[in-house]
C-alpha cells in the first residue's frame, strides 16, 4: 500500500513537475545503469534538457539543408514575382518599364533595338471605339502584297516602310469574286462598296445577274446598294477622286448598276441592251439618282461624257476603251441640271482651275482632267494646263467635303497601278504606289492640322493583286528593278521583278531561239517590259489576298483574314449609316462607344 501510494504521489504530482516521455526514458535508463530507482529531475533540469535538445536538431544535418534550400526556393519565387509584376503588370507606357538590357555584338543589338521600339508601339496601342464621323477609304487597284513590297524597297529600300504600314490595325481581303477564282476590279469594287460579291466583270448588281445580261440588270431588286447610298440617305457629303477615267471599273461601282464593265458609253454597247432601256456607266453619273448626289467626282474619262473629242499628245484618247458618238456633253448637263436647282457648283479641267477652285463656297465639283486616264505620274505636266496629282485632287476634295457638319465619305482610287501592271511597267507601277503613299500622308498631315484623326476611319486597301513575282536572291539593297542570277537553262541573267503572264513579256532571241538577255536591255526605263512566263494580251491579275490596313475610329474592326466584301459592313457600322443607321443593333454593339 505505502509503494502504490508513494508511486502514485509521484506520477501525480503534475501541477509541479511535466513529464516527458523521452526524460522517463532517460531516468529509468540513468538508474537501471546505477542499480538504483529513478530520479525525478526538477524543473529547471527539464528545461536545460529540453533547451540542449534543441540546440542538438539546429546542429543536424537535416536542419540546415532544409533551411537552405528553403532560403533558396524564398529568393527564386520572389525574382519570379518581380520579374512577372514588373513585365504582365499595367504597363500603358512603355517608357516607365524596364527590360534586362544586354551587351551584343552590333549586328545583333541593330534587331534587339529595333524589336524593343517595334514592342513599345504595340504595347501603347490603344482601341478608338468612338463612332466615325469620316472615312476615307483609299484603293490600290491592283495592288498586291509583292507590289507593295517592291514599292518599298524601290522608294525607301528594304528596312523602310509605307505610310500606311504604320497604321496600328491591318488584317488580310480574300478577293475571289462569285464566279471566279481570280477577279476584275468591277466585281471587287462592288463588294469592297456594297458589301456582296459578284460575277466576274459586273457591277451593282448581284450574282443572279450574268455577264452582258440587260433584262436581268433592270431589276431593281438585284441592284446592290452600297456605303455611298447610304451615306447620302443619312445626309454625308460624299465623293470619289481617281487616275483613271470617272468610267472606269472601280469608281463605276459607286453608283452604276451594270451587267458589264465595257458599257461606259454607248459606243460599247449591243444594240439590244440599249433597246431594252440599259444606260451606259457615264449617263448613268449624270442622269442617276446617286450618281447626282456626289459632291466631288475627279478623274479623267471626258472621251465618255462628252461625244467625238479630239485627242493631243499630251491629252491622248485611251485607245483600249470606247468613246461616246452619240453628240452628247454630259459635263454640260450636269453643270445645267446643278444651276437649275440653285447648287453652288463647278467644272474643273486642269491643275490651274484645281488650285483657284474656291472650296469653301461650293457644293458640287465635275473635275474632268483628261480625255482618257491621267497621266502616269512621273509624266504628268505640273503646269497650270497640266493634270494634277492623286494629292492635290485629294485634298482639295477634302476641302469642299468637309463644308458640311454632317461628315463625309471619301473613295481615293489609285487606279494607274493596275494599268501599269497589265502593260507589264513594273516601275510604273511601282512609282504610282510611291504616288499613293504620298497622298495617303498628305491626308493624315491634313487631318491632324484640323484635329480630326480621331474621329475620321482612314482605310488602305486594294481591289486585287498581280501576278508580280519577287525573284530569288538578289543581294540586299540591290536594285529592285534589276538583275538576280542566272537560269539554269539558258545561262542567262533573269530579273529580280517578273510576271506569270504578261503583255509581251515572253522574250525570245530569234537567233539563240532562247530567252532574251535582260543584261543588254535598260531594266530600269520607264518603257521596260518586265519578262513573264506566258505572254498574253495583257498582264492578268493575281488571285492572292489582299492587305488592308486602318487608323482611326473604329479600325480595330480590321483584324484577321476577312472576306473582302467585309470592309463595306465596317464602313456602314462604323459610320452608322445603312443598316446601322439609328438601328439598336448597333447600339447593341457598341455598348461603351461614344455615339
Amino acid at each position: 500500500m505505502s509503494s502504490t501510494g508513494t508511486d502514485s504521489t509521484k506520477l501525480g504530482d503534475v501541477g509541479l513537475i511535466e513529464v516527458q516521455l523521452d526524460s522517463l526514458d532517460s531516468s529509468h535508463n540513468f538508474a537501471n545503469s546505477n542499480g538504483g530507482t529513478p530520479r525525478t529531475k526538477t524543473l529547471p533540469e527539464q528545461q536545460q534538457l529540453q533547451r540542449q535538445q534543441q540546440k542538438n536538431v539546429f546542429k543536424s544535418k537535416v536542419f540546415i539543408i532544409a533551411v537552405s534550400f528553403s532560403s533558396v526556393l524564398m529568393i527564386a519565387m520572389c525574382i519570379g514575382f518581380l520579374v512577372h509584376y514588373e513585365f504582365s503588370g499595367d504597363i500603358s507606357d512603355m517608357e516607365t518599364v524596364s527590360y534586362w538590357h544586354v551587351t551584343l555584338p552590333k549586328e545583333q543589338q541593330e534587331w534587339y533595338d529595333r524589336g524593343i521600339n517595334e514592342l513599345k508601339l504595340a504595347l501603347n496601342r490603344e482601341l478608338n471605339r468612338r463612332r466615325a464621323k469620316n472615312v476615307i477609304l483609299f484603293v490600290g487597284d491592283g495592288m498586291g502584297p509583292n507590289t507593295v513590297t517592291a514599292a518599298r524597297i524601290y522608294g525607301y529600300k528594304e528596312e523602310g516602310l509605307l505610310s500606311w504600314e504604320r497604321f496600328p490595325h491591318m488584317g488580310l481581303l480574300k478577293t475571289y469574286c462569285a464566279n471566279k477564282q481570280v477577279p476584275d476590279s468591277f466585281s471587287t469594287a462592288t463588294a469592297l462598296f456594297g458589301g456582296v460579291k459578284v460575277n466576274y466583270e459586273t457591277g451593282g448588281v448581284d450574282a443572279t445577274v450574268p455577264l452582258g445580261n440587260c433584262s436581268a440588270s433592270l431589276q431593281e431588286t438585284h441592284h446592290v446598294q452600297n456605303i455611298l447610298n447610304w451615306a447620302q440617305a443619312d445626309g454625308m457629303r460624299t465623293g470619289f477622286v481617281t487616275t483613271t477615267r470617272v468610267t472606269h471599273a472601280t469608281p463605276a461601282a459607286l453608283y452604276a448598276h451594270v451587267p458589264d464593265r465595257r458599257w461606259e458609253s454607248e459606243s460599247t454597247m449591243p444594240a439590244e441592251a440599249q433597246q431594252q432601256g440599259c444606260l451606259d456607266i457615264a449617263r448613268q453619273l449624270v442622269k442617276q439618282k446617286t450618281g447626282q448626289q456626289i459632291n466631288v467626282i475627279m478623274g479623267g474619262g471626258r472621251q465618255m461624257l462628252v461625244s467625238n473629242v479630239s485627242g493631243t499628245d499630251s491629252d491622248p484618247l485611251d485607245t483600249w476603251a470606247g468613246h461616246s458618238t452619240d453628240g452628247r456633253n454630259l459635263i454640260q448637263d450636269w453643270a445645267q441640271q446643278k444651276a437649275e436647282q440653285g447648287q453652288s457648283h463647278a467644272v474643273i479641267q486642269n491643275n490651274g482651275q484645281l488650285k483657284q477652285l474656291d472650296a469653301a463656297n461650293v457644293d458640287y465639283v465635275l473635275g474632268i482632267f483628261a480625255n482618257g486616264h491621267l497621266k502616269y505620274d512621273h509624266e504628268r505636266d505640273g503646269s497650270d494646263a497640266g493634270m494634277p496629282s492623286l494629292t492635290n485632287m485629294t485634298l482639295k476634295a477634302l476641302e469642299v467635303l468637309g463644308n458640311s457638319d454632317k461628315g463625309y465619305l471619301l473613295i481615293v482610287e489609285a487606279g494607274m497601278i493596275d494599268q501599269a501592271h497589265h502593260r507589264g511597267n513594273a516601275r510604273k507601277a511601282l512609282s504610282e504606289v510611291l504616288a499613293l503613299n504620298e497622298a495617303v500622308q498628305a491626308v493624315q498631315t491634313h487631318l491632324k492640322a484640323k484635329d480630326q484623326l480621331d474621329e475620321t476611319l482612314l482605310i488602305v486597301t486594294a481591289d486585287h493583286s498581280h501576278s508580280l513575282t519577287i525573284n530569288g536572291h538578289p543581294d540586299r539593297g540591290a536594285d529592285i528593278l534589276g538583275l538576280a542570277g542566272n537560269s539554269k537553262t539558258e545561262d542567262t541573267p533573269y530579273t529580280t521583278l517578273t510576271y506569270g503572264t504578261s503583255y509581251q513579256g515572253f522574250q525570245v532571241d530569234p537567233e539563240r531561239m532562247m530567252r532574251q538577255d535582260p543584261s543588254l536591255s535598260d531594266t530600269r526605263d520607264w518603257e521596260y517590259t518586265q519578262q513573264a512566263a506566258i505572254n498574253t494580251n495583257e498582264n492578268l491579275h493575281g488571285g492572292s489576298d489582299v492587305t488592308i490596313h486602318a487608323r482611326g475610329a473604329m479600325s480595330y474592326l480590321f483584324h484577321g483574314v476577312h472576306e473582302q466584301s467585309y470592309v463595306a459592313h465596317v464602313i456602314s457600322y462604323a459610320l452608322r449609316i445603312g443598316r446601322f443607321r439609328d438601328s439598336t443593333i448597333a447600339e447593341s454593339l457598341a455598348e461603351l462607344m461614344p455615339l
